[in-house]
């Protein structure tokens, strides 16, 4: 991969404090991305990481402890980690103590100078989202979030998703960040973002004269939107149960991924252009009539089933599951987007957990032909055109159309005309990871969301979530259906009506 690929303006030193950095993240994600970013000439120069939690440790222990999460990755070029791990740092810190940030910073000052990062830093928070607001702003009033004046010295937090679990937890929680941070500074991953078939949405859009045209009601009859999972809730009961699917993927990937097949082209491809264009998908939704909820989503859990050959229990034998949990695993939504180009036509958004296989795909149906000469011939149906936008396992465009069959008689066949992303590419490619990391460092905040994007989603959701968690026949509408299979049969119905 070119270097302009990578990075295409120059990188400011500066030093990446991951806090909680004793967690799984960070050994097993974000110290190999930073890792495979330094191999590639993705960080700066000079650059530091701290690492910081509440356990007791060492330089010596962090970075070993880091070396052994990137070993179960893949090989190690042992004088490659040992050049990079001269930079790694650690430092035990409490959440909850003043005292303990005052010192962070006093050795964030100490290590800048060593290292002359130019007083530029990343707070990375790989900790519970419950504990953002309490961390954000001792790191405030440490005085780690002033940025000087000149540009030089600046300070940004970046937070994973859930941006809290409504739309009151998730003001609160903007207001706690913005007490000591300005927009600017407050950096919200998705990582589904981040994934090259996901940004390549925004070019097939905007930088082919063939698609836009007809990117509206006129010509597409609906648009299917699916991340589905065969996995179960693994070691993530405890959050899952309070969460379910519809916080868990709704109201951050699926809401992304909406506005992305959805928004206005922006006039430039910077940050605000573009989140300022999502935006206004998010204002333009239709909110649900809560009283016919079960005409617009349809939700599921599932029961023992096999996936993959291999039998499996159901959700509520999980270990950490309430035996009568109500949490839905598995959602299908029939939403409509209130303006010019994308009235009438429905968007199906689905996502669930212990399906056939994992699949992550935007399919696009375009509407039949308006008059078929070939109908006399062949009959009522011909197959419309469907345009896929896969994003695993496969990072493809495919277009299904219509061709004729070889030989005397007049029949058609549906072809498929397929682009794999990586095909005639043997370069290296970044990971999700890798590239939010980069964009946090330039300061490019186009794959991250803003707070009012955030609100926007959270105000559609929320009167979705109350109705469904408060009703009284809540037991009646969560659906089962088997382990391994598609989802309930409704869902399915709902996407054919």
């Amino acid at each position: 991969m070119p270097k302009g690929c990578v990075v295409d303006k120059s990188l400011d030193p500066c030093t990446i404090v991951i806090v909680g950095a004793s967690g799984d993240l960070t050994a097993r994600k974000l110290v190999p991305a930073l890792f495979n970013l330094y191999l590639i000439d993705g960080l700066p120069e000079p650059f530091v990481i701290v690492g910081c939690s509440r356990t007791k440790m060492s330089d010596l222990d962090f970075r070993n402890r880091m070396e052994k999460g990137i070993e179960e990755t893949g090989k190690l070029d042992k004088a490659e980690w040992e050049a990079f791990a001269k930079s790694l740092y650690y430092r035990s810190i409490d959440y909850g103590e003043l005292s303990s940030f005052t010192q962070l910073a006093q050795a964030l000052r100490e290590l800048d100078k060593k290292h002359k990062t130019l007083g530029n830093k990343i707070f990375d928070l790989a900790i519970p989202p419950s504990l953002y607001g309490t961390v954000g702003q001792m790191i405030g009033k440490a005085g780690l979030s002033i940025e000087k004046e000149d540009g030089n010295g600046w300070s940004r937090i970046v937070v994973e998703k859930p941006f809290g679990r409504d739309l009151k937890t998730a003001v609160e929680l903007n207001e706690a960040l913005q007490e000591h941070f300005q927009e600017h500074q407050i950096f919200r991953i998705d990582h589904y973002l981040a994934k090259e078939t996901v940004q390549n949405v925004l070019m097939l859009r905007f930088a082919n004269a063939i698609f836009e045209p007809i990117w509206n009601r006129n010509y597409i009859d609906h648009v299917e939107i699916t991340a589905a999972e065969s996995l179960g809730v693994e070691h993530r009961a405890g959050y899952y149960e309070q969460a379910g699917v519809l916080r868990d993927m709704f109201q951050n990937h699926m809401m992304q991924l909406l506005a992305l097949t959805a928004m206005e082209p922006p006039s430039l491809f910077e940050a605000d252009y573009v989140r300022d264009e999502k935006v206004k998908v998010f204002r333009s939704l239709r909110p649900f009539p809560v009283e016919n909820l079960n005409e617009f989503l349809i939700l599921g859990q599932y029961s023992p089933g096999a996936v993959n050959g291999k039998e499996v229990s159901g959700y509520r034998d999980e270990p950490g599951v309430s035996p009568n949990s109500l949490t839905p695993t598995f959602a299908t939504m029939k939403v409509f987007i209130g303006n010019w180009r994308w009235k009438g036509v429905p968007f199906y958004l689905t996502s669930g957990k212990r399906l056939t296989r994992k699949l992550t795909q935007i399919s696009i149906q375009f509407k039949e032909v308006p008059h078929s000469m070939f109908r006399p011939v062949l009959g009522e149906h011909i197959s419309a055109n469907r345009l896929i936008l896969g994003i695993y396992p496969e990072e493809e465009i495919t277009l299904t159309f219509q061709t004729k069959y070889p030989g005397a008689k007049m029949c058609l066949r549906s072809v498929t005309m397929d682009f794999l992303y990586h095909q005639d590419y043997s370069g290296p490619v970044l990971e999700a990871y890798e590239k939010v990391l980069i964009d946090c460092i330039q300061g490019d905040q186009t794959l991250f969301w803003r707070q009012d994007a955030v609100e926007r989603s959270w105000s559609f959701l929320t009167p979705i979530l109350e109705e469904c968690e408060t009703c009284g026949d809540r037991g009646k509408r969560l659906l089962p259906y088997a382990a391994g299979s598609w989802g309930p049969k409704a869902a399915e119905a709902l996407r054919q009506s």
